[in-house]
């Protein structure tokens, strides 16, 4: 029985996957002058827990003297947990003191961060973040909105319906390769958007873009804009630019916070596990991932050596979902219980080529031809590979409902079912990762690496089935 397949499917897979991994693991960066500039992010740009890198706590407080009610200081704590949210924090507490009128707050470090910023902390998360596009651009002597500028405001944060980080690809925009904000405006947003550029249109006027009293960009108009989309220029290309828009639309998706902040206090928080459990635990996973490796190559050979490649772009494709990989997309928060996720993850990925494997030795010694077997054995490993997968997937979508955000996709499914709300915690990152493992090892542990072995198993170099597990061919007669 012959199977289809190609010796250059294996070659174009296997540098697929030798080039996705470099990129996951270094990411591309360029670097002029001062001025870095990220386009695939690696892993140094995953943000680490508060158990693995350490974090900050901010205590904030009304500022001066204003008096916030309870339900102010709970809308207000209702913003901040939903702006860690929009940032894939998930190893964050925010909470209300006994008195009613502070907000403690504890998140981890930036990705890539090695000194802590509290001033940068500090206005991530705590900004009041008042959006307001108005008539003009005028100011006065401290910068804030004066004359016509104070007086009209055309649009404000209510009226966006959503805001995403982006960059410019179109070569023939004069904004071309530089951040922004995409703005998609709801209904009322629309209309008042549509009928104020009409009419600065025809008078040649500007609009002018605030967040609290500072004032982004003050474009000229130079169109009417009827389809509900609006842009936030940041005029740069750098990291530094990137991180400002990321900011900027998870502060307007987020909303506003109901009165301004201030820091009472701040202090870092000393990673629970030691300052070198993340370096310690890199050389335990490259340690561990070499005898897996070597394992699996003395005990099935060639069908070992193809899995091993699978496994790492199982590892790589991981650490691209974890830390974002597009410059424009967060990290996702990574605890010690997501590490955990993601060997679990792998070591289903190892069971799934161990079966594989199994299978084809099995059919080789009883005498079937090596296409035969590698189709036999492909075949006869599907259903349990799937088996114990789906399992696996229904256990991470139920830890991802309990223990991620109320907002979430699955809290929200869950609720149907008669599940009680959702609780944040650490535990969501492992069941992110574990889920995120498994889908992939359906990726990299059965489409990959059947594609891989049945295109090396054409060239007439690797026809010997003793390279399979099997015996050789005269030995069989």
């Amino acid at each position: 029985m012959k199977t289809k397949g190609k010796p250059w499917q294996f070659f174009v897979v296997a540098l697929l996957i030798l080039a996705f991994t470099y990129t996951s693991f270094y990411g591309i960066k360029t670097q002029y002058g001062d001025t870095t500039t990220t386009w695939i992010k690696g892993a140094e740009d995953i943000r680490f827990g508060i158990d693995i890198r350490g974090g900050v706590e901010v205590t904030f407080m009304p500022s001066g003297d204003y008096d916030a009610s309870e339900d102010e200081m709970a809308a207000a704590e209702s913003v901040i947990q939903q702006r860690l949210v929009n940032l894939n924090i998930t190893d964050s507490e925010v909470y209300t003191d006994a008195n009613k009128d502070r907000i403690i707050v504890r998140f981890p470090w930036k990705e890539g961060e090695t000194q802590f910023n509290p001033e940068a902390a500090i206005d991530e998360i705590g900004a009041t973040a008042v959006l307001t596009f108005r008539e003009g651009n005028e100011q006065d002597a401290d910068g804030k909105p004066s004359g016509a500028t104070a007086d009209n405001i055309i649009l404000t944060g209510s009226d966006v319906d959503s805001a995403q980080a982006a960059v410019d690809n179109d070569q023939t925009s004069s904004y071309y390769g530089q951040y922004y904000v995409s703005l998609s405006l709801n209904d009322s947003g629309k209309e008042k958007f549509a009928e104020a550029t009409q009419r600065l249109y025809e008078e040649k006027g500007t609009i002018s873009i605030w967040m609290d009293d500072t004032m982004i960009s003050a474009p000229s108009v130079s169109a009417a804009i009827t389809d509900g989309n609006a842009m936030i220029t940041l005029g740069g290309s750098d990291d530094a630019t990137r991180d400002e828009a990321i900011t900027l639309a998870n502060q307007i998706r987020s909303g506003a916070l109901p009165f301004s902040l201030s820091a009472e206090n701040y202090s870092t928080i000393s990673p629970s596990l030691g300052a070198n459990s993340l370096q310690a635990m890199v050389m335990a996973g490259i340690i561990a991932f070499i005898l897996v490796a070597l394992f699996m190559i003395l005990n099935y050979r060639l069908p070992g050596t193809i899995a091993s490649l699978a496994l790492l772009g199982q590892t790589a494709m991981t650490l691209a979902f974890v830390s974002g990989y597009f410059a424009v997309m967060n990290s996702f928060t990574l605890t010690l219980p997501g590490i955990a996720g993601i060997i679990l993850a792998i070591g289903m990925g190892v069971d799934a080529n161990v079966i594989t494997a199994e299978r084809i030795k099995e059919e080789l010694r009883r005498g079937k031809s090596l296409d035969g077997a590698i189709k036999a054995g492909f075949d006869r490993g599907l259903a349990p590979i799937i088996d114990g997968n789906v399992t696996v997937m229904i256990v991470a979508v139920i830890l991802m409902g309990v223990f991620g955000p109320t907002t979430g996709f699955f809290a929200q499914i869950l609720t149907l079912f008669g599940f009680g709300a959702a609780t944040s915690g650490t535990i969501y990152s492992f069941g992110y990762t574990l889920l995120v493992g498994v889908l992939l090892n359906f990726v990299f542990g059965v489409i990959s690496t059947r594609i891989m072995l049945k295109g090396i198993s054409k060239l007439k170099c690797f026809r010997n089935p003793v390279l399979y597990g099997g015996v050789k061919n005269e030995e069989r007669a």
